[in-house]
């Protein structure tokens, strides 16, 4: 079969007017990047008048706890959506932006893959509209406005030792997770550790994603907390906007707020826009993309980041608590190499069937769908992505057990076959959709709950250990947070994504583990705690052989080797 960039570059793409006319968006509410993509003016009139309607229904597709390469759950997603417009649903994709981090990494990007992608891919998986560059220039504006403010006399009072913001760049790069800058002399700064996040794990992502307006952005921005003062001067939290920032980081991400438009290879619209890691961060692609593609088609198929434990459940309990979304039926992507890796299998041998390990895996996919289902009260149907070294009889095994816990398995063939692949698949999710009309709500833990007491509920509830263990230092960090106001916050739990514990050797469906949190500190921007656990890390490495090598551009620009 042909790679994905190949089957990318051989399709005849609709002009990026045409995607907009099957939206009904007005050529004028567009802000064109080229003939493909284009930004959306949500201030047209048009626009404004499409955003009062009744939204569509929302498909959440999530997935089991992956392989270190992933099981195609943006391939599922793009293949769904593609699968409903050939029914002849109005239907639009609300996808999150690649990290240039995987893409160069281990990974890979976020366009889908073989006939199930959305284009122009290279772009996508690149620079796009330039998002990420923006986010990032607002964060490192913050972080150069803060160390400003301590040369130039330190007006604030801020502690050297206490501050919390920290510089980023959209790349692997493990050298600079602990740096010390302020080095040459007096007329650098004030010399302090230092050190940086990928970008996607910063908070302005994170607030950038959760923002329903630009007015909403410039407020979240001005609450970041930067650092804190010194004991002698109250220990007090010093804010973005005490130093006069939110303006000009507001001014940076003016544009980038506006959702981006793009298309399928069947022509599908698809707007993608933001992209926090969901073991980092919160996973899920912007507010304002997702309700504008509820505003604008019937059907929206959006997508949580890694495994349900980690972005569905941010998904529900901090995106849809905040911009008051309603899910009508969720597609859970599992595959058989993932349940055998579940069930202990190497990574080297999960070509080879063997019904033993997948069925001692197959308590992966069960956890989640007992989650999905009773912790959520979603419906859910099990997505079987198919590889070519699949058999019937492992397809035969995993359906059997899904049918014993009530919901169906489809085996999905949209990387190899596009939409005729996911016929079955959206079927059956237009059956869980006439079931579940108005939508689910129902979230793990209560708001007023304290911190400590939210974390062991989705320790129990969700992760199945048998609580959640705080550090000294974490413990003290709670009860500071609480002091300060920001104790009845959604939490936001940093942790591996090939788990359901913080040990990411620890496969299948583990029991009565404790959940290690190290660190709890605040969004408050965002809107919510995060809870850093095990040895996460908000900066990556590049593995030893990183994709960054494979890719490759002739002499007449053409990219390759891009998956």
């Amino acid at each position: 079969m042909k790679s994905d960039i190949e089957i990318a570059q051989e399709t005849a793409l609709a002009s990026i007017r045409e995607i907009a006319e099957k939206l009904r968006v007005p050529e004028d509410a567009l802000l064109p990047y080229g003939k493909w993509k284009a930004k959306l003016d949500l201030k047209h009139p048009a626009m404004q008048e499409a955003l009062k309607k009744e939204a569509g229904k929302l498909i959440l597709v999530t997935a089991i706890n992956p392989t270190p390469a992933g099981e195609g759950k943006t391939t599922t997603s793009i293949g769904l959506a593609d699968s409903l417009q050939a029914l002849g649903k109005k239907t639009c994709l609300a996808l999150r932006e690649p990290s240039l981090g995987p893409v160069f990494g281990l990974k890979g990007g976020a366009a889908g893959g073989g006939y199930a992608q959305v284009l122009p891919m290279e772009d996508i998986n690149l620079h796009f509209t330039g998002d990420f560059h923006a986010i990032g220039a607002a964060n490192n504006l913050l972080c150069a406005m803060t160390d400003n403010s301590l040369k130039q006399g330190n007006p604030l009072g801020l502690d050297p030792r206490k501050i919390r913001i920290r510089r980023c760049v959209d790349m692997n790069d493990r050298a600079l997770r602990d740096i010390v800058i302020g080095l040459g002399g007096i007329s650098n700064g004030i010399p302090r550790e230092e050190g940086f996040d990928i970008t996607v794990a910063t908070e302005v992502m994170a607030i950038f994603c959760l923002a329903k307006d630009l007015t909403d952005l410039k407020e979240r921005l001005g609450r970041i907390i930067v650092g804190y003062t010194t004991k002698e001067t109250g220990g007090r939290p010093v804010t973005a906007s005490d130093l006069h920032a939110e303006g000009a980081m507001t001014a940076l991400l003016r544009d980038a707020l506006m959702p981006n438009l793009v298309q399928t290879i069947e022509h599908t619209p698809a707007f993608i826009h933001g992209g926090p890691f969901a073991n980092i961060a919160h996973g899920c692609n912007s507010v304002i993309a997702t309700k504008t593609a509820m505003a604008l088609a019937d059907y929206t198929v959006t997508e949580a980041g890694f495994g349900a434990d980690l972005g569905a459940e941010k998904f529900l309990d901090i995106k849809c608590r905040l911009a008051n979304l309603r899910p009508n039926a969720c597609v859970l992507v599992a595959t058989v190499r993932a349940l055998k890796y579940n069930g202990g299998v190497p990574k080297d041998q999960l070509n080879t069937e063997d019904l033993d390990a997948l069925f001692k895996g197959i308590a992966n996919l069960e956890k989640h769908i007992e989650n999905l289902t009773k912790v959520y009260g979603l419906p859910v149907v099990v997505a079987i992505n198919s590889f070519p070294t699949d058999t019937e009889a492992e397809y035969t095994l995993i359906r059997k057990r899904c049918e014993e816990l009530g919901v169906k398995a489809v085996v999905s063939e949209v990387f190899a076959k596009g939409s005729k692949g996911g016929e079955a698949l959206a079927k059956e999710v237009l059956s869980l959709i006439d079931k579940n009309s108005a939508g689910s709500r129902a979230f793990a833990y209560e708001l007023e709950d304290s911190i400590e007491n939210k974390l062991n509920t989705i320790a129990k509830r969700i992760y199945g250990a048998k609580k959640a263990e705080l550090s000294v230092a974490a413990k003290k960090q709670a009860a500071e947070l609480t002091e300060l106001g920001y104790g009845n916050l959604p939490v936001c739990v940093a942790k591996t994504q090939y788990s359901l514990s913080d040990d990411p050797k620890l496969l299948g469906a583990p029991r009565d583990f404790v959940l290690n949190v190290r660190e709890v500190k605040i969004s408050a921007g965002a809107g919510f705690i995060v809870a850093l656990t095990g040895e996460i890390m908000t900066m990556p490495g590049l593995p030893k052989k990183p994709a960054a090598e494979s890719i490759d551009v002739d002499g007449e620009g053409r990219i390759t080797g891009l998956f």
